[in-house]
């Protein structure tokens, strides 16, 4: 074959790939686009990314966001924990979630990651990031026709926040390692996760933290063997992936305090009232609550969350900590892509 007849194929070709189909039977053009490939989109040009502006009481900031996929009935928006983690530690969600054909879109909320950090306490409202939540919702044009929620710890309460307060705009909801109330998440902290913790070490921790010298090097030296490599991430500390590391490095400690508190153990913070153990039963869609054998969450609770919910399930980690979706990665990231699968072909049906 000619050069000239090869250059003529590869171009059918391509042309054959990149334009709507026409259907012969109808005449009507339909989309035949693969799954990554962003031709419809107006940010092809930058990778996914979209800044979203917010407008505050404190002037008008941009949050980032990015796509990864293109599913017009599939989408899973994924909100970080901490709070003040970036969405970097979510990462891992790629090497799952896009070969599913589910699409992925990452979210930094205002004073995290990417997005802009306006460095003001009163920003850090609970209420409020529901309400930018709902921007950012607006703005990508998601909605109950596909919007999937992944909510990680503080993640998770955004997510059952704006559950509440917006239930029609969702398809489904995943709680991640998140109890629904910081009251009983304390009382776990306290009469479980304090016994698994050396003696004297957790003596000096709460000598530390009495005096508010959360700053004194001990305090995470203390804590990390004794709290962290057996309830946030099972992975040994030296072996954390470049994401989480990356996601850690980049903390907004200023969110984290005002809303969680400076302690590790329990909530201090403007969190510590927060309870919706009553309201589950408002939440009518598909919810998929995940806990963990070494969460710093209780799973016993958590798996009653599911019982009341009205389209309630559990996925239980067992081998997994406060970071499942990492040192129970197999079960966690299965669990979820069979949630988001078979809750959407229930919509169907009932279509």
């Amino acid at each position: 074959m000619k050069i000239k007849q090869y250059i003529q194929l590869f171009l059918f070709a391509t042309i054959s790939f990149l334009y709507p189909l026409t259907s012969k039977a109808t005449g009507k053009s339909k989309t035949n686009h693969p799954y990554l490939c962003l031709i419809d989109s107006p940010d092809i040009k930058s990778g996914g990314i979209e800044m979203v502006n917010i407008a505050t009481t404190k002037g008008t900031f941009k949050v980032w966001t990015k796509r990864i996929g293109n599913n017009p009935k599939k989408k899973l928006l994924l909100l970080a924990g901490g709070p003040g983690l970036s969405h970097e530690y979510m990462e891992c969600f790629e090497s799952f979630i896009p070969k599913e054909g589910i699409e992925l879109i990452y979210y930094d909320i205002l004073g995290t990651g990417y997005s802009e950090n306006p460095k003001d306490t009163a920003l850090w409202d609970l209420p409020r990031y529901v309400e930018e939540l709902e921007i950012v919702r607006k703005t990508l044009k998601l909605d109950s026709s596909n919007l999937y929620i992944l909510g990680h710890s503080w993640g998770g309460i955004l997510g059952i926040e704006y559950a509440l307060k917006y239930p029609k705009n969702l398809k489904g909801l995943i709680i991640s390692n998140m109890m629904v109330s910081a009251k009983l998440y304390a009382k776990y902290a306290t009469d479980v996760l304090s016994k698994d913790f050396d003696p004297k070490a957790l003596a000096r921790v709460r000598e530390i933290e009495s005096k508010g010298d959360f700053e004194n090097p001990e305090y995470m030296n203390l804590l990390i063997p004794n709290f962290y490599a057996k309830h946030i991430c099972r992975i040994p500390p030296e072996e954390w992936p470049n994401t989480l590391l990356r996601s850690v490095g980049s903390s907004n400690n200023s969110l984290y305090v005002t809303m969680q508190g400076p302690s590790e153990f329990g909530i201090s913070g403007k969190l510590i009232n927060w309870d919706r153990s009553k309201d589950l039963r408002k939440i009518t869609i598909p919810t998929l609550v995940i806990g963990a054998k070494y969460d710093t969450m209780d799973p016993t609770h958590m798996q009653w969350m599911a019982t009341q919910l009205k389209q309630g399930e559990f996925l239980y980690c067992p081998n997994g900590s406060h970071l499942s979706m990492y040192d129970d990665q197999q079960n966690y990231m299965t669990g979820v892509i069979k949630f988001i699968k078979e809750s959407n072909n229930k919509n169907k049906l009932k279509k």
